[in-house]
């Protein structure tokens, strides 16, 4: 997905399994104290929570005017492709952060707390927005989708960035002789006792 310079669509998107307790937390979070505060500016926002196994606790949104949630999908690609931003509003959990450098692959803008790229070295303003307060959270968004120049170009840059921050980080030509070194290491005839 390539960053463009066309309005965004006011649609934020989260993908995850929805049954895992940490993206549970993370959706109704931001849909109760975020999305509000967005919708005030923005009342054609939509939330978008893509992914299989929607637990129960979601419920309480099923009705909520500006909340879609999709259950599975065979493709998340799409949703991505047509939001505006994807927002990683995490608040517990641990482990890689997968979610953080799979949207960040995209290029599309994304808005995450601290906990969301924990161990991740990025930037804020550069490869990303980080929010940790359903206020900054929301006018971060609503900076993401403004639809003005500034707007456009901090998208682009964010997009842009993300994508190259992944790339060099975590791409194919960094990850190869990583591995090829840990198999070596492996596979390397044990020391023999003297």
């Amino acid at each position: 997905v390539a960053p463009d310079r066309r309005p965004p669509a006011p649609i934020l998107v989260f993908t995850g399994k929805m049954d895992y307790r940490p993206n549970v937390d993370a959706v109704l979070w931001f849909a109760q104290e975020v999305l509000p505060l967005v919708a005030t500016a923005r009342p054609d926002v939509r939330f978008q929570i893509v992914g299989m196994n929607p637990h129960d606790r979601l419920d309480v949104l099923r009705d909520h005017p500006n909340v879609e949630i999709t259950g599975a999908v065979t493709d998340t690609r799409p949703y991505i492709r047509h939001a505006g931003a994807y927002v990683i509003p995490m608040r517990i959990g641990g482990g890689t952060r997968f979610k953080a450098l799979e949207a960040m692959a995209t290029g599309k803008p994304t808005i995450s707390t601290s906990l969301g790229v924990e161990g991740i070295p990025v930037r804020d303003g550069r490869d990303l927005l980080l929010a940790d307060t359903p206020a900054d959270f929301a006018a971060a968004v609503l900076r993401v989708l403004q639809d003005d120049d500034a707007a456009a170009a901090l998208r682009v840059a964010l997009g842009e960035n993300a994508r190259a921050f992944v790339e060099e980080h975590y791409g194919w030509s960094r990850i190869v002789p990583t591995l090829d070194a840990l198999y070596a290491r492996l596979l390397a005839p044990a020391p023999q006792p003297a």
